[in-house]
């Protein structure tokens, strides 16, 4: 006897309850035996397992076994996809090039007449505007299936921001010139009708994209203002400049306090927001010293993740103290020049950001220990409505290469904290074609719903002449860039290059970027509907991650080739159950892209067999098994909903796609052009096969505990054996990704892709899988799924192309299971008190799977609980299996989560300060034709526009048009057994009671059996639940994360610095002087307007 057996007798001698009402270890050993023996023999005998790998062997004349080369395979398809990009890329070339010789040969226009030019603004759909009707045009639309939505090829749409003058002269030369783009559009369709979104992105803000369609549905987002600004999105950001290195210097001293502050706050945020993850940021803020205001020591890279942390440092700067500029920026070049082997850095665009209201002092003699060759860029904002000298955060722009700005308002943030990518542009522009490089995004969601993509991006150069100096004849380049040119790649796209239906469920491919982040993965399933944030999840996320996985992301990021076979753990597409299983990893680069791609295989999906029925009588015989009319005979039947042919679309109703599969390949048979012979021949190979199981089941007569047998294959077939138990056949339930809804689960017929299926082929168990419980779903649970994958042997090679099992009646199983633990005395009688009866008043009995789910239960309470978490019914006996090592656990992150916005209430929050300049303000020189000046304008007009406008660009709102949704991390448990023992002891000891337990796995099965002294007897053991489900989490501690960053590797080229360069336009304010009672008039609409506005809120706050 082991040492914790001698243990355990020796503690039972002290617990609570008597140990004659508790079995021996011996007892219970024999109780496991005998329902280990009566339910394996039986599924054993009503799955048909045996008989499936005969009838295989008898077809053996129907198919091959090809060998899947992961090399081959890998190098194949990442050929494809650098084919596809590389025709985005010419088509990208072609628009590029045609842009900048129809802007040098366009012709200014101070004014349009009627007819010079008609375009169709994309908003016009959402929005009763009249204003510009002479321009307009409205095209007719039509459904496309590739875009999802109506279109016009023979027309392009505009997108202009609601904070843009549309009849500006500038926007009206701008559509005028992109206008002729159409004719290119066009062409590019012409010789690739499968080009998506080709779009333009102009500095001004305006963007012209094709094919026409209207802007998103004003339905879906009701009472809602357009936010959205091409030069925002992740694709403009990137192709508009070289990554950046930015250290955000935050005035925080005293004279920023009040509604200065509350625009810095806003306007960091908003500078934040114009960073991609190819970029580096920290922030530092000052007074009389300086220090970081978040917890990063070092710049950091601009995830989502990282730059929540600053934005959420950012709104806990407090205003104080005097100013000192001389330690502001000292500690923020120390940052920037700073160089740590252990972090990595984008090298580019080295800039700072100064936010401040003003200053008394140049702080010249830093710029000169610290940035004597200019290599740092200092770009300068003046924030708020003040009288403060403004003359030297000027000449710090001035002199460092930078741009002065002007933030007076809310209206002018937008704005203005985005200019500063034209100065960027400035050395791309100068370094001519050898900018011109097309550069490919991270994942992100398509602002025109077309759903997850890539965009390829190139930069489009101004390559007019321009006079700096009147004194020289000589023209000289222009430096400005005119905008980004776009095309989107679907990742539908990408994915039909990568087929996987001879790769088994469990085989997959994955590509990253060099980030680290995965744009083709099965576990990429955004939830997000927002385009606002790009999809970056890293491979280490998307896996459980190890030390090799870590490796091979790095290879891949490099640019390597290679393979690894390893056992690593494996996560359940539900996210329930943890696998250990051996998997072969093979990789490759994309050549022309910065991507690489792999390929994940079992080893039993090495090889894979063929259908070789290419006569027309084979496959009539194996068609004919499929007929609806013919369910009763062959059971009821489900095919994989799937494109077998181009011209066949797939439908979610089972039996319409089945009968008009049928008509179909009757019709024009497998072997049809528009067909994949390869796949339709498969499915008919294991119709053919699986009906000689059916035949065999309607031979024998079902067990009473068993309530349905069912087979699926790899190649797309179930079958349900009687067919009256099809109709309430659903994977779905066994298979939900959200265990606390199941009324949102769709049935899904891909049975090959459940996670009973994929589980059974990576264990060489019986695996028993429990309906999803829902603690809103009342109804008893009826039956239990058990599984086992076929494990075929061909001239040696191992394969598993089909899974069989039965669904077990669950009160049949509960009788069986309580009178199993009945034990009998030699005299015949029973004796009650050892055994798991029916509510037993001494113990709890359950059957647990290896996810600690509930599979069955002594106690009624426990049985309408079937299929919930263990942890939740029973918390401190949980905690006992996980503390014996029965089960370990393993936490996981997803971080493609929505989650409910949970915003502060605004009732107790003070008025809203609208900035008013005095008289004495807007009679300065200069002030008329500042930023301030159009800021003040636009705050009056899109305040009278849109009245909550002011609320919704707030410092702490979201500007996201998702309303009640944001994204988030949720965090998820995953529970397996940790070891191979069989039986595990122990004594729960509690305040005042304890409770001895007794755990035995059912071999042969994922099934482990419990006896416990009753919960109901020590209830002061009880403790919080253990909650295995999705829950919202802050995730790791981006912290800790910052301190060790995982590898990447950014752009190789980089474009931040020019001799040629010219920085004589810097920013700054005019000498013009308008009329004084112009002014006087404005000043007056301002009071006005900014009276009403806190009369209007009072009244809400009355009257609310």
């Amino acid at each position: 006897m082991d040492v914790d057996k001698i243990l355990f007798l020796l503690l039972s001698l002290f617990t609570s309850v008597s140990t004659s009402q508790f079995p021996s270890s011996i007892t219970v050993q024999e109780w496991v035996q005998q329902m280990q023996t009566d339910l394996v023999s039986l599924i054993e005998a009503e799955s048909g397992a045996q008989d499936l790998i005969k009838i295989f062997h008898y077809y053996r004349k129907h198919f091959t076994v090809e060998h899947n080369n992961a090399q081959e395979l890998v190098k194949s398809a990442a050929s494809n996809i650098q084919k596809l990009l590389l025709s985005r890329s010419r088509a990208l070339k072609n628009l590029a090039t045609a842009a900048e010789e129809l802007q040098m040969k366009h012709q200014w226009q101070d004014e349009f007449e009627e007819g010079d030019m008609l375009y169709y603004n994309a908003k016009d759909d959402n929005e009763s505007d009249t204003v510009f009707s002479k321009h307009r045009l409205k095209p007719d639309f039509k459904e496309d299936s590739a875009f999802k939505r109506m279109v016009s090829f023979n027309h392009t749409a505009v997108h202009i921001p609601t904070d843009i003058y549309e009849g500006s002269s500038l926007i009206l030369n701008e559509l005028n010139w992109t206008e002729a783009l159409m004719d290119v559009f066009k062409k590019n369709r012409e010789e690739d009708p499968s080009l998506l979104w080709q779009a333009f992105g102009s500095t001004t803000g305006l963007a012209r994209y094709y094919p026409a369609s209207p802007w998103r549905d004003k339905e879906k987002v009701p009472n809602k203002i357009d936010l959205y600004d091409v030069r925002r999105r992740p694709w403009y950001i990137q192709g508009a400049s070289s990554p950046k290195d930015m250290l955000i210097l935050v005035d925080a001293s005293g004279s920023v306090s009040g509604m200065t502050m509350r625009l810095i706050r806003t306007s960091v945020t908003e500078m934040l927001e114009t960073l991609s993850d190819d970029d580096y940021v920290n922030i530092v803020t000052f007074n009389e010293d300086a220090k970081k205001a978040a917890c990063f020591d070092h710049l950091v890279q601009a995830n989502a993740r990282n730059k929540k942390i600053l934005k959420d440092a950012v709104q806990n700067i407090n205003a104080k103290g005097i100013t000192n500029f001389k330690d502001g920026f000292d500690m923020a070049f120390q940052q920037l020049l700073f160089v740590n082997i252990n972090v990595s850095r984008a090298n580019c665009n080295k800039i700072i950001m100064l936010f401040t209201d003003g200053a008394e002092e140049r702080a010249s003699e830093i710029f000169e220990k610290y940035n004597p060759d200019k290599r740092v860029r200092i770009f300068t904002f003046s924030v708020g409505q003040h009288n403060y000298d403004k003359a030297p955060i000027q000449w710090m722009a001035c002199t460092n290469k930078g741009y002065y700005y002007e933030i007076p308002s809310i209206g002018a943030i937008r704005i203005n904290t985005q200019e500063y990518l034209d100065v960027l542009g400035r050395p791309m522009v100068k370094a001519n074609e050898k900018a011109k490089q097309v550069q490919w995004t991270n994942v992100y969601m398509d602002a025109l719903e077309l759903g997850p993509v890539i965009t390829g991006t190139l930069p489009v150069f101004n390559t007019t002449k321009t006079k700096v100096d009147k004194s020289k004849a000589k023209n000289q380049q222009n430096q400005a860039i005119l905008g980004v040119m776009a095309i989107d790649v679907s990742l539908d796209d990408i994915k039909k290059l990568t087929p996987h239906f001879s790769l088994g469920p469990n085989g997959y491919y994955f590509a990253i970027d060099p980030n680290g982040y995965v744009l083709l993965h099965p576990n990429l399933k955004p939830e997000k509907k927002s385009f606002q944030e790009p999809l970056t999840l890293d491979f280490l996320d998307a896996e459980i991650e190890d030390e090799i996985k870590v490796d091979i992301r790095r290879n891949m990021i490099d640019g390597e080739t290679g393979n690894h076979t390893f056992t690593t753990f494996v996560k359940s597409h539900n996210e329930r159950y943890i696998d250990r299983a051996v998997r072969t990893y093979t990789w490759g680069h994309i050549r022309g892209t910065n991507y690489s791609l792999a390929l994940v295989l079992p080893k039993y999906s090495l090889h894979y067999l063929h259908a070789a029925i290419g006569d027309t009588i084979t496959q009539a015989k194996f068609s004919e098994t499929l007929q609806v009319e013919k369910f009763d005979e062959y059971g009821f039947t489900f095919i994989a909903k799937r494109e077998y042919c181009t011209d066949l679309k797939p439908s979610d109703n089972n039996t319409d796609f089945l009968i008009n599969f049928n008509k179909y390949i009757d019709r024009n048979t497998p072997n049809h052009p528009l067909c994949n012979s390869a796949l339709v021949n498969k499915l008919l190979l294991d119709a053919g096969i699986t009906s000689e199981l059916v035949k065999k089941w309607s031979k024998q007569i079902m067990n009473n505990g068993v309530s349905a047998r069912f087979v699926a294959t790899d190649g797309g077939i179930t079958r349900v054996y009687p067919s009256s138990a099809g109709p309430d056949w659903s994977e779905s339930i066994y298979n939900t990704n959200d265990i606390y809804d199941v009324y949102e689960v769709r049935k899904s017929y891909n049975t090959h892709e459940s996670n009973f299926y994929q589980r059974s082929l990576d264990n060489e168990l019986y695996i028993f899988t429990p309906p999803v419980y829902n603690f809103n779903y009342n109804a008893t649970v009826d039956s239990i799924l058990v599984s086992k994958a076929v494990d075929l042997d061909i001239d040696g090679v191992k394969l598993k192309p089909a899974v069989v099992g039965v669904t077990l009646d669950v009160e049949f199983w509960l009788e069986r299971l309580m009178n199993t633990t009945v034990k009998i005395n030699p005299s015949g009688s029973k004796d009650d008190i050892c055994s798991c009866q029916r509510n037993d008043e001494f113990v709890d009995c359950v059957l647990l799977d290896d996810g600690g789910f509930l599979i069955m239960a002594n106690r009624d309470d426990y049985v309408r609980q079937i299929g919930q978490f263990f942890g939740m019914i029973d918390p401190s006996m949980m905690m006992s299996l996980i503390n014996s090592s029965l089960f370990s656990v393993r936490k996981t992150y997803d971080y493609l989560s929505m989650c409910e916005v949970h915003k502060e209430s605004k009732s107790a929050a003070g008025l809203r300060s609208v900035y008013v300049p005095t008289i004495a303000d807007i009679l300065q020189l200069g002030w008329w034709t500042s930023s301030a000046a159009w800021s003040i304008m636009q705050q009056l007009l899109v305040t009278v526009t849109f009245p909550s406008f002011s609320e919704a660009v707030d410092t702490n709102d979201d500007l996201s048009d998702d309303g009640a949704m944001e994204s988030c991390i949720n965090e998820q448990s995953q529970y397996f057994f940790e070891n191979n023992e069989t039986s595990f002891y122990g004594i729960l000891d509690c305040d005042r009671c304890s409770r001895q337990f007794h755990a035995e796995k059912l071999q042969g099965t994922n099934l482990v059996f419990v006896v416990a002294d009753t919960k109901l007897a020590c209830m002061s053991c009880d403790q919080k639940p253990l909650i295995q489900g999705k829950q919202p989490s802050p995730g790791p501690d981006p912290c800790e994360l910052a301190l060790n960053p995982r590898y990447r590797k950014g752009p190789q080229s980089c474009f931040d610095n020019n001799a040629s360069e010219q920085d004589g336009d810097c920013g700054g304010v005019s000498g013009l002087m308008p009329s004084p009672w112009v002014l006087v008039l404005l000043q007056v609409s301002l009071l006005l307007n900014a009276c009403g506005n806190r009369l209007h809120d009072n009244s809400v706050l009355l009257t609310g």
